[in-house]
C-alpha cells in the first residue's frame, strides 16, 4: 500500500502541468500561423491579397502567382544557383568546422586555448562588422560575380567550429588511443572513428548552415552582378519589388517555394537533428 502510493506521488511529480501545455500550444500557434497563411495567400488574386481588411481564405483561387514564377523568371537558373550555393556552403561546414571541432577537443598543440577563445570571440562580432573587409578580399582575388565568392567566405563558421567541439569532447578517448596504437593517423582516425559517431550534430551543422545558405541574401545581392549569378531570393526580391509596386502575390508564391526544400531537409534529418541538440554540450 505504502509503495503505491509512493509511485503515485511519483508519476504526480514527474506528470507535466497543463498549463505548459497551453503554452506550448499558443507558441506552436503563433509559428504556423504565419506560414499558413502565406500558403493560403500564394493562390490569391494581387488585389484580394491587398484587400482591407484582409481575408483567410482565398475568395478567388489562382495559380497566377505561380505561373508567373516559372515563366517570367528564369526559375531553374535561380533555384539551381541557390542550391549549389546552400549545399556547398553545408558540405564545407560539416566538413572543416568537424576537423576544427576535433582538433580542438582531441588533440594537444601550441596555442589550442588561444584558437578556443578567439572562436568564442568571433562568436560575438556581428556579421556585418566583417561585410566590407570580406568583400573587398573577395574582390581583390576575383571572386566577384561567381558562385565560389559566395561559397568560399562561409565554409567553416565559429559557431559550427564550437558545436562540433562540444560533442567530440564527450566521445570517449579510448577509441581514439586504440586507433593510435593500432598505427592509424589522425586523418584516418577523424574518417573512420570521429566523423561516423558525430552523426546527430553533423546532422544539426547542415541543416543550420543550409538553412542560413539558403535564405542569405545581403552577400549574393553585393556579390552577383548579373543575372546569371542571382540566388532564388535575391531574383525573387529583384523581380517582385517594381518600382511602382510590389508584387505581393508573386513574392508569396515564391516565398512558398523557398521555404519547400528547406522543410525537406527538416524533416529528412528531424531524428538526427534531435539528438544532437540533445547530445551536444553534456561534457
Amino acid at each position: 500500500m505504502a509503495g503505491s502510493k509512493a509511485q503515485e506521488r511519483s508519476a504526480a511529480s514527474t506528470r507535466t502541468p497543463g498549463w505548459l501545455y497551453a503554452v506550448m500550444a499558443v507558441g506552436l500557434v503563433l509559428v504556423v500561423v504565419p506560414f499558413v497563411w502565406m500558403l493560403l495567400s500564394s493562390f490569391k488574386p494581387e488585389a484580394e491579397v491587398r484587400a482591407l481588411p484582409p481575408t483567410w481564405w482565398p475568395e478567388t483561387i489562382t495559380t497566377d502567382n505561380y505561373s508567373q514564377l516559372f515563366t517570367k523568371l528564369d526559375f531553374p537558373r535561380f533555384f539551381m544557383n541557390s542550391a549549389i550555393v546552400a549545399v556547398a556552403v553545408a558540405a564545407g561546414n560539416m566538413v572543416f568546422c568537424s576537423m576544427l571541432g576535433y582538433a580542438l577537443a582531441k588533440l594537444d598543440f601550441p596555442g589550442k586555448k588561444a584558437v578556443f577563445v578567439v572562436v568564442l570571440g568571433t562568436l560575438m562580432v556581428p556579421g556585418v562588422v566583417t561585410f566590407v573587409p570580406l568583400f573587398v578580399l573577395t574582390t581583390n582575388v576575383g571572386l566577384t560575380n561567381t558562385l565560389p565568392g559566395m561559397i568560399l567566405p562561409f565554409l567553416a563558421g565559429p559557431f559550427g567550429v564550437f558545436l562540433m567541439r562540444q560533442f567530440i569532447a564527450s566521445l570517449p578517448d579510448e577509441l581514439i588511443q586504440a586507433a593510435r596504437i593500432d598505427g592509424a593517423g589522425e586523418l584516418r582516425i577523424f574518417f573512420s572513428i570521429i566523423l561516423p559517431l558525430c552523426g546527430p550534430a553533423v546532422a544539426t551543422l547542415g541543416v543550420l548552415t543550409f538553412l542560413t545558405s539558403w535564405n542569405n541574401f545581403l552577400w549574393p545581392l553585393v556579390v552577383a552582378t548579373s543575372e546569371d549569378k542571382y540566388t532564388l531570393p535575391v531574383a525573387l526580391a529583384l523581380y517582385a519589388v517594381g518600382q511602382n509596386a510590389t508584387k505581393y502575390g508573386l513574392l508569396l508564391a515564391g516565398s512558398v517555394v523557398v521555404v519547400i526544400p528547406v522543410l525537406v531537409v527538416f524533416l529528412v534529418l528531424q531524428r538526427r537533428i534531435m539528438q544532437g541538440i540533445a547530445m551536444t554540450g553534456i561534457k
